[in-house]
């Protein structure tokens, strides 16, 4: 049994985690943005969650505060990427080491805070209706992903949404066609940060406590998990409410895999070049399948081999 509450855990992390990974994929993928500032934003979503339920607020409202402070940190790499005209790379890395600090003030200038005697949503239903705090994580947290995937799907779908995502496709096309590009790569940092707020805020919940560098190599897993989830479901990506349920799918994935590699008694320290190689590995097999598709498709309309050393 408790194998199984395990990986239960395991697909718990990755549906929290599974907001940090859309908000990348918004950066990575539509804006096609390297936005470092997410390791700074998630930690930043996790200290206000809890400096806020410390407080006495009500969880819910602490998860908003933290999406409010996503958006916010979102907004300064945008204003320094599209007003100051930094590369938008730079500009995640100045957010992300300001945050840093920022960090720390929010948190009364301790690195570490614990929430076990705080109103942490997960903990108090699941002591309140007598059953496993795995099970009530696993249920909020996919309700979570349900409402939140139907809203960007909603988004998306829109004019404004559509403008962001032909930003990210052509930028020089986009501003032929009338679209501000510099606001839309704004909303679009916003949206992005701001979901990793949420990441933040729920793992902050659930593991009844957050750290100042929480945040640490987060870009990775995240891409990790995108990469993982795209190479699975890459047959649907037509689909795009199927594309950001991959994501998610790959957030789960990439937990387990993390979580089978440690009941194999792998060193937690490993862990990150563990999710550099799957990575590597992730990014390599699309191309790949491109290629080996390319020269079946060339043998078959001119049934020659391709010379391999022309």
């Amino acid at each position: 049994m408790g194998l199984f509450y395990t990986y239960l855990g395991a697909i718990d992390l990755g549906l929290i985690w599974g907001f940090l990974a859309l908000g990348v994929y918004i950066t990575f993928r539509l804006l096609d943005i390297a936005d470092l500032t997410v390791d700074g934003s998630f930690a930043t979503g996790g200290a206000v969650c809890a400096i806020c339920v410390l407080n006495g607020l009500h969880p819910i409202l602490a998860i908003l505060a933290s999406i409010i402070s996503g958006f916010i940190a979102g907004a300064i790499t945008g204003i320094l990427h599209t007003k100051c005209k930094i590369p938008a790379i730079l500009a995640g890395i100045l957010t992300q080491i300001g945050l840093y600090s920022i960090n720390l003030r929010i948190m009364g200038g301790r690195a570490n805070l614990p929430l076990t005697t705080a109103n942490t949503l997960f903990n108090d239903i699941a002591t309140s209706l007598h059953i496993n705090k795995y099970y009530v994580t696993f249920v909020i947290a996919i309700l979570f992903v349900m409402i939140f995937i139907a809203i960007l799907y909603w988004f998306f779908g829109t004019e404004l949404g559509s403008s962001i995502r032909a930003t990210g496709n052509s930028e020089q096309m986009a501003r032929s066609l009338g679209i501000n590009t510099d606001t839309m790569k704004l909303l679009g940092l916003m949206i992005s940060n701001g979901l990793v707020g949420l990441s933040g805020a729920l793992n902050a919940l659930y593991g009844q406590a957050t750290d100042v560098r929480v945040g640490t190599g987060a870009i990775v897993i995240a891409l990790a998990s995108i990469v993982i989830g795209e190479v699975i479901l890459s047959s649907k990506k037509s689909n795009f409410a199927l594309g950001l349920a991959s994501i998610v799918i790959g957030s789960i994935i990439y937990r387990i895999i993390v979580a089978i590699v440690l009941q194999m008694g792998l060193n937690t320290d490993d862990l990150k070049i563990l999710t550099a190689i799957l990575v590597a590995i992730a990014l390599t097999i699309p191309v790949m399948i491109g290629k080996r598709k390319q020269v079946s498709m060339y043998k078959k309309l001119t049934g020659k081999e391709i010379d391999k050393n022309a």
